[in-house]
């Protein structure tokens, strides 16, 4: 009985190359000449042992067995490389990389998230061809994850391609343009262009609003981040009304999420539904509001209203994550806030969410018999 391939951690083992004679064979990661291979596709090569392993936890232990099908010299692979099952199945491949890029940027994982965001980056490429509008996501990813390196040299280059792509590409939607806005703006903050940070980020804020709307969390995005560059302008004035603006449309949201929370709360499958956000879409907001929090207790003078609404935002996403102790400890901090304001409107609905932990901790299954 053949052995099966040996597991080191989360890699896989490697083993020497065994091509054909006369085909070449390139790294997955830097495309040098490749001298490994997994073991277990065996369709997919490395130049050494350590790209093999960096691969493996950065995406290929995702996609292993998908990229057999595309990769084996078979007949249908080899005169049908267009064919409409192969480009479905390198979309589906290009979501994959998409979703796992992101979920390691929201763990502060950028050196994992690089395989993903390169993989993404050629297969969009194979579907789509090498400058067309499809591409500029794919850009955007690669740019993410080395912006989190600090190689911003790359990124101003990643950045300038996906611009050209946009600039000659004029079907391009207000997704596109709101997301390299965005980009292109977070890179010149951290060159220290301010000025033209803020440039980028009033257009981003322009094109969120034209897709979703000026109440979108989307939108409001970018009002944190303008915000955040006006802190830094010691423009604190000008900085608290954009936050103010981005903890009031979060808390209308999360407000309506705990609403209809509240509602399941009693259905039979109430404990199958799902946390309200994705891990990265929770550590972005989560992100957004602590920072905001922390402005508002660090200002030498407090406005205590304010405090009040982005602890009680940070309460809610907390408890939708079902996370009592957060939600107890930020619920308290709004209250406490809530408190040193005279019939302050926040003061019943936080103790109504406490009351809510409270209630889950005696009972932990609400609606059960």
């Amino acid at each position: 009985m053949e052995a099966e391939p040996e597991v080191s951690g989360a890699t896989c083992s490697v083993v020497a190359l065994a091509s054909p004679k006369g085909t070449d064979t390139f790294c997955e990661l830097c495309q040098r000449r490749a001298h490994v291979q997994c073991s277990r596709c065996q369709v997919t090569f490395y130049c050494d042992a350590e790209h093999q392993r960096a691969d493996w936890v950065g995406i290929h232990e995702r996609i292993c067995q998908l990229l057999v099908p595309l990769r084996s010299p078979t007949l249908f692979s080899s005169q049908h490389p267009d064919c409409i099952e192969t480009q479905i199945k390198k979309m589906e491949l290009i979501e994959i990389c998409k979703s796992v890029a992101q979920s390691k940027f929201s763990e502060g994982k950028y050196q994992e998230a690089l395989p993903a965001a390169q993989f993404c980056l050629r297969c969009s490429m194979d579907v789509h061809g090498p400058s067309t509008a499809q591409l500029v996501p794919a850009y955007l990813l690669l740019a993410e994850a080395n912006m989190g390196l600090g190689n911003l040299d790359l990124v101003t280059q990643l950045l300038s391609q996906a611009e050209w792509v946009v600039l000659k590409s004029p079907e391009c939607g207000h997704t596109i343009h709101h997301q390299l806005h965005k980009s292109l703006g977070l890179l010149h903050m951290a060159t220290g262009n301010l000025e033209a940070a803020l440039f980028h980020f009033a257009n981003n804020i322009y094109f969120a609003s034209e897709e979703y709307g000026p109440d979108s969390p989307v939108t409001c995005g970018g009002y944190f981040l303008m915000a955040n560059i006006f802190a830094r302008q010691g423009k604190m004035s000008i900085a608290r009304s954009l936050y103010s603006e981005v903890a009031q449309t979060w808390h209308c949201l999360l407000t309506k999420r705990l609403e209809t929370h509240s509602q399941k709360a009693n259905e039979p499958d109430f404990l199958l539904l799902q946390p309200s956000y994705e891990s990265s879409q929770r550590a972005e907001v989560e992100e957004m509001l602590r920072t905001m929090l922390e402005f508002e207790q660090n200002a030498s003078r407090k406005d205590s209203a304010q405090v009040a609404l982005v602890a009680h935002c940070l309460a809610m996403l907390w408890f939708l994550e079902g996370d009592s102790a957060k939600t107890q400890g930020f619920g308290n901090t709004a209250l406490q806030a809530s408190q040193l304001i005279p019939y302050h409107n926040l003061k019943e609905p936080v103790q109504a969410l406490l009351q809510l932990v409270q209630d889950l901790q005696t009972d932990p299954h609400p609606g059960s018999d």
